[in-house]
């Protein structure tokens, strides 16, 4: 067994638990909302995206107790220690964290208790039993139970109505074992499911699935109002009701209408009294758990006296017809009074007026069968379980029948219709389905509760497993006892007419049917009022998440914390479904959230589990990726098996909510597996691409936008980010680069801000990529860097664009068209495609439309048919799309204008490009003495730039080697490079030891200053520089006058000379070229070919 020291540790200030990951608050990490020590132990993006960078202590905290960090044992670690902590406080925090719930309970606290009482946490005390055991079987058993189990059995029969309760509570025990195990895997605050799935799966599927909860908890409320309604008009009270049908046929409608009305002030009494306070709530929710609970223990014992001691419930049957009991007195056609047999009240309603000795009666039916009673309860030793073992189902308006009874089949009166008992709608297995699942809902009351919990980690599964094993028993022990102690023609009575409108399992209940009215009529009442404070509170905690921006209001609550405007809410939603009025039509649509709601914590579980993700450790050990995948096929099939058009309707929402909050909601990291997932697909996408490079038919600029950055950490040239928006279209890959010259130890901070800086730029162009800062201590170097090593296996970038060097003709400064020229030799290098957009600043702006114009493209020399694909990719954006294509191609002397333009024609017509196609002759000419003269001057500017830095060197050598090597960091231009032979700011007063050469070396200097000069005059230039020029000159000749009013104007860009002695020759001859155009885009191939002619 192991030994442990403890060593005492004493604490200078009480702890606060706030920074504990997982608390059992209302995740203010997540939501945004301040707290003590906020500011020191989560980090924020300015939109409440809080990110927990401690989630074990706060620094606040630490830094107070710096006098325990520097500890004689710990002196290796103590500069760490305000964010790595000592494990004695991390430990102490832990013993004595508290996980109280902010749920209903504190909001009842706080209208009662002054406000020093109301800071102080309440212990969690609760165990399994009172947790959740009994909150479960309280949410479970319903309306559903007492209103309508007996019609399903007389339905579906009891084989199938076995077969709906064992599907409905299979689904919801594998869900249970799901949620089981993401509930021990970590403390789950209020908001049960929601904060399950949200926290799996991401705020994308938590905030379209807790919507979704939250509407069926919603209708949940409706449901269980018009249920209490229906007992209080049909059983209660029944002369209360307001509207009153004047024929038989306007019955429905009539009750539909008091249903609304009493439905519409049941629900404004009850949201009153949710909106005063909660307590009233919690106060009567034991009373109307026993009322539950009294009621089953009715239908048991009723069941088990049915045995022996029948009830007294007759049914009066005509043929084999059922009549409705309560509008006559004798279940006979005649009656004797005293010595005489007169008509009974049941001939008069079916025949009129009459003696007992006639043989005529209008209602042929009536005088061909004979009327009988029957026992409507023969008891659970009759054996008529045997009668009702089978499906019964009934289109709507068809009469119930007995089977095995005499009848004679002919057509009766309709006048007299409203005498039988009729099917109000049309039944069917699937429409049962829909009707029942309600009831085996309500499974979360324990994850809910978790705050209140001694051990939520043990309490939450044994419980919950444990309620549903018990409401699953119930249900299918009651299936049983119901067909096998009700007749089938008084099961199949949904309202009871057949039994004088006794509510059905009320005549089954012992020992009488007012315990089970009385207890219904509690326990809907008790359950509507549970859901409507649970789905506001619901509602909040999604509003408080912030993921879902029009959902900002119900975010705020009373002084005490009751969601005003999410109740508000919640009671015009549920007003939606008291006008449906029909118990029937609202059970359907909340099984669909609530089915949808229990796929997605399967999903979650069977994510976590597949994965195996690192924190996926949950204590809860009896689960398995299967079942949970089992779970989520049934949910699924219970969707659509029930309603597959609301199935449709609620997918719908969902998918609308899901997209929402992708494109506009706010962005969160919550660690979910959704996440998870999507590196294993990229890791797996990125394995198959490493096969080898793409085919030219998927190939696409993949790009590295290399960018500026000025002193400020401010994009320079953010149309640089536009250009690549509108050529990507939100394809492909793109990467934004930035190099930072200097130390990167010192300069980290300077790397995240820049990184943020490029990232804020890229939303605003809407450019969906990725960006990089690199920290090196020359520019060139950084560059390079980028361009070897950005992205990862087969998504690695084959296009650089970076801007053109402006200025390089004014600044003495070499540096910045050397970096250029380094950069393009870099790419060449690296077999890459180069765009170098000049005059970005004129290119247009996403907002911007062109309506009409050309983009041109110069086809110079072959490149692998880069100048043919991008504008076809630029007019993909509707900032380019209305411009027309034209090639324009250079032929030479001898070569064949006409042959060449059928060629370029079929070509492009077999690239299925449209484009207008030109052949532009350039004839041999003698060299003009402009080109002559604009070659001189670039030579001899070249010249006398360089002794001018020869003569700097030369000065300046002394005051380098006592420079201060420790510089500053800078932000360096990524067209300006640090080199080693360029010298840097010197002191103003430098210590230096003059020898006899080097004061002969300066005297000579100065004495051939004069010289130098002659020397600039009299030089001649280079006859290939000149041809050179010539070329830049008559091309540049051609473009002009062809494409001066082009929108664009794409070309060949020329490679830089092998020999490095020419490249500021080379900025000269690119500016020549592209003199006198707005906008001009160079491009050069990556020595490949990126389209085809085939298919």
């Amino acid at each position: 067994m192991p030994h442990f020291t403890v060593v005492p540790v004493e604490d200078s200030a009480p702890s606060a638990y706030d920074s504990l990951e997982g608390i059992n608050w209302v995740d203010y990490q997540d939501t945004g909302q301040g707290y003590p020590g906020h500011g020191d132990t989560v980090s924020s993006d300015g939109h409440g995206n809080h990110k927990e960078d401690s989630p074990f202590l706060s620094s606040n905290e630490s830094t107070s107790k710096k006098n325990d960090y520097y500890d004689k044992n710990l002196a290796l670690f103590e500069e760490e220690l305000d964010i790595r902590p000592k494990v004695s406080h991390l430990l102490s925090r832990l013993v004595n964290y508290t996980n109280v719930t902010q749920g209903a309970k504190e909001h009842e606290e706080a209208e009662n208790a002054d406000a020093s009482r109301r800071n102080i946490p309440k212990s969690p005390n609760m165990g399994t039993l009172m947790g959740v055991y009994l909150p479960c079987l309280q949410n479970i058993f319903g309306v559903i139970l007492f209103l309508r189990l007996t019609w399903i059995v007389g339905m579906a029969g009891v084989v199938q109505s076995f077969l709906i309760v064992l599907m409905c509570c299979a689904c919801t025990m594998l869900t249970a074992i799901s949620m089981s195990a993401i509930a021990t895997n970590g403390v789950v605050p209020a908001g049960g499911a929601y904060f399950m799935i949200s926290r799996s799966l991401g705020p994308e599927f938590g905030g379209a699935v807790g919507l979704c909860f939250y509407l069926g908890t919603t209708f949940a409320a409706a449901m269980y109002i018009l249920g209490a309604i229906e007992i209080f008009l049909k059983y209660l009270v029944p002369q209360s009701a307001i509207f009153h049908s004047t024929d038989m046929h306007g019955a429905d409608g009539a009750m539909l209408n008091n249903m609304r009305v009493y439905g519409t002030i049941c629900l404004s009494m009850m949201a009153l009294v949710v909106f005063v306070g909660v307590k009233y709530v919690n106060k009567l929710a034991s009373l109307f758990l026993a009322c539950v609970l009294i009621s089953i223990v009715s239908i048991y014992v009723g069941a088990v006296m049915s045995s022996f001691n029948p009830p007294d419930f007759s049914i009066c049957m005509l043929g084999n017809r059922t009549l409705v009991r309560d509008l006559f007195d004798t279940c006979g056609k005649t009656v004797v009074e005293g010595n005489n047999t007169v008509p009974s009240q049941l001939w008069r309603m079916f025949c009129g007026s009459g003696n007992a000795t006639s043989l005529h009666c209008d209602d042929e039916y009536f005088n061909q069968n004979n009327v009988t009673e029957i026992q409507g309860i023969p008891g659970l030793s009759s054996g008529v379980i045997s009668d009702n073992m089978w499906s019964n189902y009934l289109d709507k308006g068809q009469i119930l029948e007995k089977v095995g009874l005499a009848s004679v089949d002919v057509h009766g009166s309709m006048e007299n219709f409203g005498l039988y008992v009729s099917a109000d709608i049309a039944t069917s297995f699937t429409l049962l389905v829909g009707i029942f699942f309600p009831s085996s809902t309500g499974i979360m009351a324990g994850s809910n509760r978790s705050g209140d919990l001694k051990d939520a980690q043990r309490s939450i599964p044994v419980g919950t497993i444990l309620a549903i094993a018990t409401t699953s028993l119930v249900y299918m022990t009651s299936v049983v006892l119901f067909g096998g102690c009700i007749e089938g023609a008084v099961l199949r009575d949904k309202f009871g007419d057949a039994v004088s409108k006794n509510l059905v399992v009320g005549t089954l209940s012992w020992p009488s049917p007012w315990v089970i009215v009385v207890g219904s009529f509690f326990s809907t009442v008790g359950a509507g009022l549970q859901s409507l404070t649970g789905a506001p509170r619901l509602l909040q905690a999604i509003a408080k998440d912030n993921i879902i921006p029009f959902l900002r209001v119900f975010g705020h609550s009373k002084a005490n914390g009751e969601p005003t405007w999410a109740l508000l809410l919640t009671g015009l939603i549920a007003e939606l479904g008291i006008l449906i009025a029909s118990l029937d039509m609202v059970a359907p649509i909340l099984s669909m959230f609530f089915l949808m709601c229990y796929l997605f914590v399967n999903l979650a579980c069977a994510v976590q589990t597949l994965l195996r993700t690192p924190n996926w450790r949950p204590r809860f050990k009896y689960y398995h990726w299967a079942l949970s995948f089992l779970g989520m096929s049934m949910c699924l099939a219970l969707m659509f098996i029930s309603s597959w058009y609301y199935a449709i309707v609620a997918m719908g929402i969902a998918g609308m909510i899901y997209k929402y909050i992708e494109y506009q909601g706010a962005e969160k990291e919550w660690g979910d597996g959704i996440r998870g997932l999507s590196l294993s697909a990229a890791r797996y996408a990125l394995l198959r691409l490493e096969a080898g490079p793409p085919h030219t038919k998927n190939w696409r600029p993949q790009l590295l936008v290399l960018l500026k950055l000025d002193e400020d950490l401010h994009v320079k040239y953010p149309r640089l980010l536009t250009f690549a928006s509108q050529l990507k279209a939100g394809k492909g890959l793109t990467i934004v680069g930035s190099v930072i010259q200097g130390n990167f130890l010192d300069s980290y901070g300077e790397t995240q801000a820049a990184e943020q800086a490029i990232k804020n730029m890229m939303e605003i162009e809407r450019v969906k990529g990725f960006c990089q800062a690199v920290v090196t201590s020359k520019v060139r170097e950084g560059i390079a860097h980028l361009i070897q090593s950005c992205g990862l296996g087969g998504m690695k970038h084959n296009t650089v664009v970076m801007g053109w060097p402006y200025g390089w003709r004014q600044s003495e400064d070499p540096r910045a068209w050397k970096t250029f020229i380094n950069t393009v030799r870099c790419i060449t290098a690296a077999h890459l495609a180069l765009m170098v957009p000049k005059n970005v600043s004129f290119y247009p702006s996403n907002h911007e439309r062109f309506i009409d114009g050309h983009i041109d493209v110069w086809w110079i020399v072959h490149d692998g048919g880069m100048l043919m694909l991008l504008p076809f990719l630029l007019k993909q954006h509707k900032v380019w799309r209305k411009c027309k294509m034209r090639i324009f191609t250079v032929a030479q002397m001898d070569d064949n204008s006409i042959q060449m333009k059928k060629d370029l024609a079929t070509f492009l017509y077999q690239l299925r490009i449209e484009a207008e196609v030109e052949v532009v002759e350039m004839h041999d000419s003698d060299i003009s003495a402009y080109t002559y003269e604009r070659t001189l001057m670039m030579e001899q500017r070249s010249q006398m730039l360089r002794q001018m830095r020869l003569s700097n060197t030369e000065r300046e050598r002394e005051a380098q080697l006592v420079k201060d090597r420790h510089s500053m960091i800078r932000m360096g231009s990524l067209y300006s490079d640090e080199e080693e032979d360029v010298p840097e700011p010197v002191p103003d007063k430098i210590q230096m030891t003059w020898t006899m050469e080097k004061c002969e070396a300066e005297r000579r200097n100065r004495t051939n200053a004069p010289e130098n000069f002659r020397e600039l005059i009299s030089i001649k230039p280079d006859q290939s520089n000149v041809r050179r020029m010539h070329t830049a000159v008559k091309l540049n000749e051609v473009i002009v006058n062809r494409s001066h009013d082009a929108r664009l104007v794409l070309l060949n860009m020329p490679g830089p000379p092998r020999n490095t002695d020419g490249d500021e020759n080379y900025m000269e001859f690119l500016e020549v070229l592209t003199e006198g155009l707005e906008r001009v885009l160079l491009v050069r191939g990556g020595g490949r070919e990126v389209i085809t002619i085939y298919s």
